[in-house]
C-alpha cells in the first residue's frame, strides 16, 4: 500500500486546475479569435437607420459629398472657401477633387397660405463656378415650370467677379461708373455670371418648349406647342422681339 502525503494530493489538486484553466482560456481565445475575424471580414447590415447628416470622404478627408437634411446641410465652397451660409438645401451636395462644391440635387415641398412652394433641382457645375447643367422643378404662385437648362459660365471664380463688382459699386455715378460696368460684363463674356443657353421643357404659359438663347441669354429661336395644342417656330431679334414666325399667320403672344 502506497501512502501519498498531503503536500502531493495539493501538487496533485493544483496540476488538474492548472489543466482545466488551460483548456478553459484555450477555447475563450479562439472563440475571442473568431468573433474579432468575423467583425474584421463582416460589413455592418442595418435595415434602417435615421441620420441627419453623412459625409462621403477620401481617405485623407476630403469631402466627395454630403447626404443632409435642411439644419445640416453645408454651405456652398469654393476655393476653399465657404462663400454662402450653412442649411436651408436638403439633399446631395457634390464635390471635385480639390474639396470645392460642383452640383448637387435639392428639394422641398409645402403649402404657403394655401398655395404651393415646392421645387427639385439636380445641377452640375463649371469648375470654380455655377451650375452649367441643371434639370429643374420649379411651383410657386400658381405657376409651374420644369425642364432642362444648359447654360454658360465665365472662367473667372466667384470671389474674382465679386472683388469686381463690389470695387465698381464703390464708384461714384456716372460715365466712368457705366464705363467699368460694361467693361465687367465684357470680361466675363458679355453676361454677368453667365447666361443660359437652352431650356427644353414645359414653361409657365403651360407651353412645351424649345428655347435658344444667345451668349448674353436673349431667346433667339423657340420650338413652341402652346397650351391650346398650336404649334410654332419663332425667330426674335434682339429685343425679344418675334421677326418672324412658322406658320406666318400665327399671331405668337410676345
Amino acid at each position: 500500500m502506497v501512502l501519498v502525503n498531503n503536500s502531493d494530493r495539493r501538487t496533485q489538486r493544483e496540476l488538474r486546475l492548472l489543466r482545466a484553466y488551460l483548456v478553459v482560456s484555450t477555447v475563450l481565445m479562439s472563440i475571442v479569435s473568431l468573433a474579432a475575424f468575423r467583425r474584421a471580414s463582416d460589413r455592418p447590415h442595418f435595415e434602417e437607420i435615421d441620420v441627419e447628416r453623412i459625409n462621403v470622404v477620401e481617405k485623407d478627408g476630403r469631402l466627395r459629398f454630403v447626404l443632409a437634411n435642411s439644419q445640416r446641410s453645408p454651405g456652398a465652397v469654393s476655393r476653399g472657401q465657404l462663400i454662402t451660409k450653412a442649411g436651408g438645401r436638403p439633399g446631395l451636395i457634390f464635390y471635385n477633387d480639390e474639396g470645392d462644391e460642383n452640383g448637387g440635387l435639392i428639394f422641398g415641398g409645402k403649402r404657403v397660405n394655401g398655395s404651393v412652394e415646392a421645387g427639385g433641382h439636380l445641377s452640375f457645375d463649371r469648375y470654380g463656378q455655377d451650375q452649367v447643367i441643371a434639370l429643374t422643378y420649379e411651383e410657386s404662385g400658381g405657376k409651374l415650370s420644369q425642364g432642362l437648362t444648359i447654360l454658360d459660365r465665365p472662367p473667372q471664380y466667384f470671389q474674382d467677379i465679386d472683388a469686381r463688382r463690389d470695387t465698381i459699386l464703390k464708384m461714384p455715378d456716372g460715365p466712368a461708373k457705366d464705363s467699368a460696368w460694361r467693361a465687367w460684363a465684357l470680361w466675363q463674356g458679355g453676361a454677368p455670371f453667365g447666361a443660359p443657353r437652352l431650356f427644353i421643357g414645359r414653361d409657365k404659359r403651360k407651353a412645351a418648349v424649345l428655347e435658344l438663347k444667345d451668349q448674353t441669354g436673349r431667346s433667339r429661336l423657340r420650338l413652341v406647342v402652346d397650351s391650346l395644342g398650336t404649334g410654332r417656330i419663332e425667330f426674335l431679334n434682339d429685343s425679344g422681339r418675334v421677326v418672324y414666325s412658322i406658320p406666318a399667320s400665327e399671331s405668337p403672344n410676345k
